[in-house]
């Protein structure tokens, strides 16, 4: 999408993060299953965004560290009561540099968020970046939707997301299943503010693709589930939550 920067969907998103997806996943099985993997070890959630999962975390008595691309997102998450548990950063999160110095016992990248590297190269580059942070028997669990025959079919789309008396919220959206892309925009239009453009671009792909990426970085798949209360993961499911574990020691 022309013009669309890796803050763009954080900066456009910011202001109505939470109230959008507030019930997005079970955030209570989620800080168990990585309370459980990361057994005493630290923790760095990738795209934290305004810390729907990294104050639970930290809540729960976990060394969490985040990265979120976007400045606004993470001053809203230093902003919320418990903010100040997180050490958060701004920075891109396929950028080796800009990682927190590790080592983590648990690296996770919640719901989706892994896709919001636009590139296959950028998503490898994660990859292989988690690997150089992850301790010797450490985990890098990533959630995603499954791509289905409907998502990845070319073409346009206008779908009507919210509607109340006083606003209205399209999504348009364009989808180009060669790149494994889909671009659009949630068009928010009210009488008070007028229309508001908020940019989203996805680079999707399937759990095979995923594996490869890992095994190219070192790592190896150790379980999937359907979803973070350890659900079995099975050839209809629409989700997943892939852990992989590195193979050979961790960073020094």
């Amino acid at each position: 999408m022309e013009g669309y920067e890796p803050p763009s969907y954080g900066e456009a998103m910011a202001d109505v993060y939470d109230e959008w997806y507030a019930d997005l996943t079970d955030v209570s099985a989620t800080v168990a299953a990585v309370t459980r993997l990361a057994a005493g070890g630290r923790v760095l959630e990738l795209g934290t965004g305004t810390g729907r999962l990294a104050i639970p975390l930290a809540e729960a008595g976990l060394d969490v560290s985040g990265i979120d691309v976007s400045p606004a997102m993470v001053a809203r998450l230093r902003a919320k009561p418990g903010g100040d548990r997180v050490a958060v950063v701004v920075g891109d999160m396929a950028r080796a540099e800009d990682l927190p110095p590790g080592p983590f016992a648990v690296v996770l990248v919640a719901f989706n968020t892994f896709f919001g590297l636009t590139t296959a190269q950028d998503q490898a580059r994660c990859f292989a970046a988690v690997a150089d942070r992850l301790a010797a028997d450490g985990s890098f669990v990533v959630e995603g939707f499954v791509p289905d025959d409907e998502l990845i079919e070319a073409g346009s789309r206008v779908e009507v997301r919210s509607l109340t008396a006083h606003r209205v919220v399209l999504t348009v959206s364009r989808h180009d299943a060669v790149a494994q892309r889909a671009d659009g925009q949630f068009v928010e239009l009210t009488e008070e503010g007028g229309v508001r453009l908020r940019p989203w671009s996805l680079r999707y792909a399937p759990p095979d693709e995923l594996d490869a990426m890992a095994a190219a970085a070192g790592l190896v798949l150790a379980e999937r589930w359907s979803a973070w209360d350890g659900t079995p993961f099975t050839a209809s499911s629409a989700h997943h939550v892939s852990r992989y574990r590195r193979v050979g020691p961790g960073p020094a």
